[in-house]
């Protein structure tokens, strides 16, 4: 498969069996799904009767004082007594294995492809850490929700897209497939490709 770079005309070959696939939406849901979750924190917590701090003894005896009943002072029923049925900590995680997520990746990268959603460049750096500079580069795509994808992210290129809430600047190990998909355009260095098209084999 060849991809055309948009900066120096130059034609990449990329690999069909990784670029070049049929889009798995139920494989794609889960691993997406599975991101969510990480998401979670999953840490309300309540104390039960068992561990509200307090005397395990009687507050009074059972009978003749006109009283209700009561066995003890952390009772669910009494003010700062436990509670009932307490959330605990949870654990939302689903496990993903690495088959599973390559082949997602594929998935989502080849429909990006066929979408013209990839933007393919030589090399994209700056040589200065000002958002001015970067805005004129990507001025005819500003208005839309940009990835740029590079081998090693550069300190300039890094600084310079700090105040920019519509770009996303990542390495090509540390690909996140939502943000792949929420975005309208993924400019992607050859050096960056051909690394991924390396993980993904």
């Amino acid at each position: 498969m060849e991809i055309i770079t948009e900066d120096t005309k130059d034609t990449v070959i990329v690999s069909n069996i990784i670029f070049n696939r049929n889009y798995n939406k139920t494989l794609i849901h889960q691993v997406v799904e599975s991101y969510r979750t990480i998401g979670r924190q999953g840490t309300k917590s309540q104390k039960t009767k068992g561990e509200v701090k307090g005397s395990n003894k009687k507050p009074w005896k059972q009978k003749g004082t006109g009283k209700a009943r009561a066995g003890s002072v952390k009772s669910p029923i009494w003010r700062s007594g436990g509670v009932t049925f307490a959330a605990k900590n949870k654990i939302y995680n689903k496990k993903i294995n690495k088959k599973m997520f390559r082949n997602a990746l594929k998935s989502i990268f080849s429909k990006l492809i066929q979408e013209n959603r990839i933007i393919l460049v030589k090399d994209f750096i700056i040589k200065e850490p000002k958002t001015k500079i970067l805005v004129t580069k990507l001025k005819k795509y500003l208005s839309k929700k940009i990835m740029i994808i590079t081998t090693l992210i550069n300190q300039n290129l890094f600084l310079a897209s700090r105040n920019l809430y519509n770009i996303k600047i990542t390495n090509s190990i540390n690909i996140n497939p939502i943000d792949l998909i929420n975005s309208h355009k993924i400019i992607i260095t050859v050096n960056a490709i051909k690394h991924i098209e390396e993980i993904l084999k």
